[in-house]
């Protein structure tokens, strides 16, 4: 990881840094003897084995579980089932994400009369009790069932599991500090997500993604996929 350059907001770090005890340590700033001994390209290497592992143990699964998502939204209104979004990736990298949709077909649309209702600073958009979602929508999000088709951006290696979440703007809107997110591919699920974080900023879902790179490993990866089933469970993490 590059130092950053001075332009990053004074509060980068968060309480119980590095130089405290490791018992006053938040459990994700926490560096694993894994860094030790493993280089940072085998554990690029390991991630994208198990990636692709889990997500081809996963697909029967994943699929029926789509089939069924499917059949509800065409039911509950018309338009298309899956919706592709453009996101930014690695280095800056536009690609296709796969969604299910959990929209009115004419969100984009709708989107410029609602502007004024945005909970968020800019470049976010984010309105509490959005309008423009379905009823089978608004399930799939607090789920997160609507992420599921994901795992075919997985398996065309453009995602990982565990990463940054990919915005839907592109790297021309970041400040330059924020860039550094863009050094790692981005993920289905990632640390804010399991801290319970949805309404921050961007800036601040930033010093988390800052933090993952800093101290990613197999074990923080494990340990932040095994919370995301706890934060689905309670309804946490939707994007």
């Amino acid at each position: 990881m590059k130092p950053m350059n001075g332009t990053e907001p004074k509060a980068f770090f968060f309480a119980g840094g590095l130089s405290e005890p490791h018992y006053k340590t938040p459990w994700y700033l926490r560096r694993h003897a894994e860094a030790e001994w493993l280089s940072p390209e085998q554990y690029q290497t390991l991630k994208r084995l198990i990636d692709v592992i889990f997500c081809l143990i996963a697909l029967p699964v994943a699929l029926l579980l789509m089939a069924i998502c499917i059949i509800a939204i065409k039911i509950d209104t018309p338009g298309p089932a899956f919706f592709i979004q453009r996101r930014t990736g690695r280095g800056g990298h536009r690609f296709k994400m796969y969604k299910l949709r959990t929209m009115v077909t004419n969100a984009e649309e709708l989107k410029e009369k609602l502007v004024h209702l945005n909970g968020l600073s800019y470049p976010d958009f984010k309105i509490a009790e959005d309008p423009r979602i379905t009823r089978v929508g608004n399930f799939l999000r607090r789920t997160s069932l609507d992420e599921l088709p994901q795992i075919f951006n997985v398996l065309l290696g453009d995602m990982t599991l565990i990463g940054p979440r990919p915005t839907s703007f592109s790297a021309s809107t970041y400040s330059l500090w924020h860039t550094a997110r863009l050094e790692a591919k981005p993920g289905i699920t990632g640390l804010w997500q399991v801290l319970g974080r949805s309404e921050l900023d961007f800036d601040d879902r930033l010093r988390l993604d800052i933090a993952y790179l800093r101290n990613q490993s197999l074990q923080l990866d494990a340990k932040i996929l095994w919370r995301t089933i706890g934060a689905v469970i309670h309804g946490r993490g939707a994007s």
